[in-house]
């Protein structure tokens, strides 16, 4: 199983679990009309440079890095590290934090209570979750950090050598 399949698996279950969350999109101002969407999600990049802000609200799934493993005496293991950042637009500060903060506690509860993402892959502790206090009005930002366990992939040569 590779990352390609954890992120397409993760994306899914996202989308899944954070579509009755209606966020604020900018718009118009001199249209004076409110809109609301679910925070669409997309996988280790936006389209193109003006969707960081054109395309708020967003959950960007990010793979950084992968490893596999085995100690002597112990089964393989392969784990993944995915990073989930959650973009929110609002002209009101506290409900655009707040509003990172519900998309990001959504998901972390979501994958607390699954613990088990497309019957393969595992969420490992520790969940590290972060609202950025610094983050732009009216643009906010946060993200969480999420480790997997991973099926491991066999060597088809070594059992030949073996």
């Amino acid at each position: 199983m590779t990352p390609l399949e954890l992120l397409d698996a993760l994306a899914a279950f996202i989308k899944q679990e954070t579509k009755d969350i209606l966020l604020p999109v900018r718009v118009d101002r001199k249209s004076g009309e409110k809109k609301e969407r679910a925070a669409e999600v997309y996988k280790m990049r936006l389209p193109d440079k003006d969707a960081q802000t054109q395309r708020i609200p967003y959950i960007l799934l990010q793979f950084l890095k992968s490893a596999d493993s085995q100690e002597s005496g112990d089964r393989p293991e392969s784990t993944c590290m995915v990073r989930i950042v959650a973009a929110t637009y609002s002209e009101n500060g506290e409900e655009g934090a707040l509003g990172v903060l519900n998309l990001l506690t959504r998901i972390r509860i979501a994958l607390l209570k699954d613990g088990v993402i497309a019957d393969r892959f595992l969420l490992t502790p520790p969940i590290e979750l972060i609202v950025y206090p610094d983050s732009t009005p009216p643009y906010y930002l946060g993200e969480m950090m999420t480790n997997w366990k991973m099926p491991i992939i066999e060597s088809e040569v070594q059992s030949i050598w073996q």
